[in-house]
């Protein structure tokens, strides 16, 4: 496909033309689609096939260069420039490849490799029986309508279900609240697309999930990184980041955050809360693995102690369904619904409808809750399994929280120590991890990893997390214990 075929301008947007042109060309250089001195198509061709005056290719061109992401050779034309994509040296090629489909939110899974990069649950959990059947039900009761487009906000019947849902966790909206949306994913987008223009300034937790940097980048957004403590967002670098930027809404995840699997404190929802409501930004919840805590606390979500339209809340059923569905819902304050709307239209019209009807019947028929138990169940036996073989595999100075929940820990190495490197090593053994600074926008912490048990069976969780602790010994300078080589360990039952 050409180039040129993936960009897009919008009249109707109040973003210069040539604002939004600079934006997506960047994204092409920094994603590669344009390699470094390759020219850029010639203005006055460029301005006829995207239907624009050649002074919007031209300014796009010059903000190009005025970030040293091009640079033009009079009388020539204008070409992309040489700069490094990633500030840490990549030992290898395949190393530096695998990098760059991490942060394109991909994980590249050799046959042999032990994957504990992946937060994406292996296929021997999803509910397949269950899911033709009820399938089967509503092709028998629907027959042809349940393949029509729906209503933008989505099948009215789920949304009521999505109602009773919710009041589990103590959140009680109005169906037309509710919009469903085809994953967490496209929620954090739309909310891009209804309140991001250029040069907004948005606040993220540090580190924070890589999906939604890229949506607020993709948007041309000034992020403003807040550090995570263990019980949440640091509320005094909130406080004091509010006095000087006004952001258009500040990202968290309240529960088993990624990538730190942290929870927010009681104490600090409701902090955060009264500081969003005092300088008048909304908070946007990110919701997706509230379900799997393994203890006996009920989740409660920001959402439900919400009293003054502050959260825009965004649900997905990825992690704990089946993630090739792509199946979630937004809550959204009264005042955003016309523009959220908007955003869903341009996005893909409409969720499946055939899906939306089917996880209905999931929700009215309670099987629902029969698979999150079951879910719940199977996560909390590997997170054993994980946690057993960390404290017996990984050295004393690596630190790390046990979350009590989620689908990962954060781990921690001693100062001088690169996650990169650590990632290289561990790859060259046949196990993947995620190095903690695809989690930062300035890509600057080099010394946390995060480590899955989500996209690994049961008997290969020890495998791995065996020969990570094997590379961190080896990589640190300490002696492996000749225990890490001749006992082998039993999952716990």
């Amino acid at each position: 496909m050409d180039k040129k075929m993936s960009i897009y301008l919008d009249n109707n947007l109040s973003t210069p033309l040539y604002i939004q042109l600079f934006i997506q060309l960047k994204n092409l250089i920094v994603e590669g689609v344009f390699q470094p001195n390759e020219k850029l198509p010639p203005i006055r061709k460029l301005a006829q096939q995207l239907g624009v005056n050649t002074i919007t290719v031209v300014n796009a061109y010059k903000k190009l260069e005025s970030e040293g992401l091009a640079y033009s050779i009079v009388g020539s034309g204008t070409y992309v420039a040489s700069f490094n994509r990633h500030e840490q040296p990549l030992p290898h090629l395949q190393e530096s490849e695998h990098l760059r489909m991490m942060e394109k939110g991909q994980v590249q899974v050799g046959e042999d490799t032990i994957n504990l990069a992946s937060t994406t649950p292996t296929p021997d959990l999803f509910p397949v029986d269950s899911f033709k059947i009820l399938i089967n039900k509503v092709l028998d009761r629907d027959k042809g309508e349940a393949f029509g487009y729906h209503q933008i906000q989505g099948y009215q019947p789920l949304r009521e279900s999505i109602c009773n849902y919710l009041k589990t966790f103590s959140i009680d909206v109005l169906t037309d609240d509710v919009h469903v949306i085809s994953g967490a994913q496209q929620g954090i987008d739309i909310i891009s697309k209804a309140l991001i223009e250029y040069g907004d300034c948005v606040f993220v937790e540090s580190p924070t999930y890589r999906g939604a940097l890229e949506a607020f980048k993709s948007r041309g957004a000034k992020i403003i990184e807040i550090p995570m403590q263990e019980d949440g967002i640091d509320l005094d670098t909130l406080k004091n980041a509010l006095s000087t930027y006004h952001p258009k809404f500040i990202y968290v995840m309240p529960y088993f955050q990624n990538p730190t699997g942290y929870s927010y404190s009681h104490a600090k929802k409701i902090g955060i809360l009264k500081i969003a409501r005092e300088h008048k930004t909304f908070i946007v919840e990110d919701d997706s693995l509230s379900e799997l805590s393994f203890t006996d606390e009920r989740p409660l979500p920001l959402k439900a102690l919400d009293k003054h339209q502050t959260v825009i809340y965004i649900k997905s059923f990825s992690k704990i369904f089946m993630p090739g569905l792509r199946l979630g819902f937004m809550i959204v304050p009264e005042t955003l619904r016309g523009r959220v709307i908007s955003a869903k239209h341009t996005s893909d019209i409409s969720t499946s409808g055939l899906i939306q009807r089917t996880f209905d019947l999931y929700l009215r028929e309670n099987i629902w809750l029969d698979h999150i138990k079951y879910m719940k169940e199977e996560y909390k036996r590997r997170y054993e399994i994980f946690l057993q073989a960390v404290e017996k595999s990984f050295p004393k100075n690596v630190k790390y929280k046990a979350p009590d929940g989620g689908l990962h820990i954060w781990f921690e190495l001693p100062p001088g120590y690169s996650d990169q490197e650590l990632y290289a090593r561990c790859l060259k053994k046949g196990v993947l991890i995620t190095p903690g600074s695809l989690f930062y926008h300035q890509n600057h912490d080099i010394r946390h990893f995060r480590l899955s048990f989500a996209a690994v069976n049961s008997e290969k969780i020890q495998a791995g997390v065996k020969t990570v602790g094997k590379v961190l010994y080896e990589y640190l300078g300490e002696n492996v214990s000749s225990e890490l080589h001749t006992k082998e360990y039993s999952p716990l039952l």
